[in-house]
């Protein structure tokens, strides 16, 4: 049960850090993010900007709260986000808004239904980590680094997860393949209308 609860805080916690940095890396980063917030938010809701801010604090938050072995709260708060991103994006479907995912920064992908299940597959795995917590016992190194390595591994499959999308999603250019061009053969000397004239 240890190694369990290592790796899911590795995979958790890689997720948070690398989503909440690509948000704020980079000149146009925060503001790109600003931006598919302000998609997603209702009309009614909260500001654009304070509310970006808020998101991206509490990710560093989780982090920092894992780091610090106060896991209970780090992972009750990564449910609350999470379960919040899956209901912000439904909204924008339902809306009919197509905006772009800034989950983790630089992925420009448009948000879709496999968001929703990634973010509910991580909401799932952060109860887990809830419900194990931090159960005390030995360990063994092996076990400690298979356990670390798997976690971040994980992490770093699900932050380049539209990449891997891309990859076996068709294209879809519009652009039809083009034809062959038909090549007309003049008829031969002496040949006309079918018939072969003879030479007097």
């Amino acid at each position: 049960m240890q190694y369990l609860a290592l790796g899911i805080r590795c995979l958790i916690g890689t997720v948070f850090i690398v989503s909440s940095i690509s948000k704020v890396a980079g000149r146009s980063a925060f503001g790109q993010f600003v931006a598919s917030v302000r998609g997603l938010r209702p009309p009614t809701a909260l500001p654009v900007v304070p509310t970006a801010v808020v998101v991206v604090a509490a990710e560093f938050a989780v982090c920092a709260l894992l780091c610090a072995n106060l896991v209970v709260v780090g992972y009750a708060l990564a449910v609350a986000l999470l379960v919040g991103f899956s209901v912000a994006i439904a909204g924008a479907l339902a809306r009919g808004v197509r905006a772009s995912c800034r989950c983790f920064g630089s992925s420009g992908a448009l948000l879709g239904r496999h968001h929703i299940a990634r973010n509910a597959g991580l909401a799932l795995v952060a109860a887990c980590g809830l419900v194990v917590g931090h159960p005390a016992g030995g360990v063994q190194p092996g076990g400690v680094v298979l356990a670390v390595l798997a976690g971040l591994i994980l992490g770093g499959l699900v932050a380049v997860l539209d990449d891997i999308v891309d990859l076996f999603r068709p294209l879809t250019d519009g652009a039809a393949p083009p034809r062959r061009a038909s090549v007309t053969t003049p008829p031969a000397a002496g040949v006309e209308s079918g018939q072969i004239v003879k030479s007097q």
